[in-house]
């Protein structure tokens, strides 16, 4: 069975460049994911067509309202079933990584809400969000950015998207690392030569260099993945 996404957006005009091309484009002609892009605005029951309003207390900006949402949502889970999972784009939620990536790819069906203005009416949440994701600690326009980069880090996870499913495996954060250095040809380009151990043949030198590289990389750029990565490790000889 293939998994189904919907977006609900203000702008699903924002969305079509992703969705019509590369994996995201042949994992929908091949059956393996089916996405669906819904206004909110169609779902407003007031000629303007509103879908926010100005905060309770006071504040600058607006937040998006109850009742837009609350259908849409209702009708998106009328139409197929399972009802999926309720994900909201959101500064609040928790941080989107490579794990969340791979946990969200095992479900059969999600809607994800795209926010904007001020965010969301409190309510949305409690009634209705099952989970809040956000892309990093940085101020977007609107959550759209955020729904292309969740869809984009999921589809390619679905069985089927890839046309190598060991890529999946050698990937930066696949493993809590970043990725190896890369090289093709041609051998020396501008005085910078690939390195001899990669031209040699030997596949166990290589895979031994992969993994120094790795290591020496990931502790040099991201030494907060560097040591979730060695409490890991301590975890795992602890438990032997």
């Amino acid at each position: 069975m293939s998994m189904r996404i919907d977006i609900l957006t203000l702008f699903p005009d924002m969305l079509a460049g992703v969705l019509g091309a590369g994996i995201i484009q042949r994992a929908q002609d091949a059956g393996v994911v089916e996405i669906v892009t819904t206004d909110i605005r169609e779902f407003t029951k007031d000629r303007y067509r509103k879908v926010d309003d100005a905060p309770f207390g006071g504040g600058p900006g607006m937040v998006m309202m109850c009742q837009p949402i609350f259908d849409a949502v209702e009708h998106l889970r009328s139409l197929a079933d399972p009802g999926g999972e309720v994900i909201l784009m959101s500064p609040q939620g928790r941080a989107f990584t490579q794990q969340v990536a791979c946990e969200l790819a095992r479900r059969d069906r999600l809607i994800l809400v795209a926010g904007r203005y001020e965010g969301f009416d409190e309510r949305i949440r409690l009634g209705l969000a099952d989970d809040e994701i956000c892309l990093g600690d940085f101020v977007l326009t609107g959550g759209e950015i955020a729904v292309m980069g969740v869809l984009d880090a999921v589809v390619r996870l679905l069985p089927g998207a890839l046309g190598s499913e060991q890529s999946l495996a050698e990937e930066s954060f696949s493993q809590g690392l970043l990725e190896y250095p890369q090289y093709t040809r041609p051998r020396v380009y501008q005085g910078m030569s690939v390195p001899q151990v990669l031209l040699d043949g030997d596949h166990a030198k290589i895979a031994s260099w992969r993994r120094e590289q790795e290591h020496l990389r990931t502790r040099q750029r991201r030494p907060d993945l560097w040591q979730k990565f060695l409490d890991k490790q301590q975890g795992n000889e602890a438990r032997q």
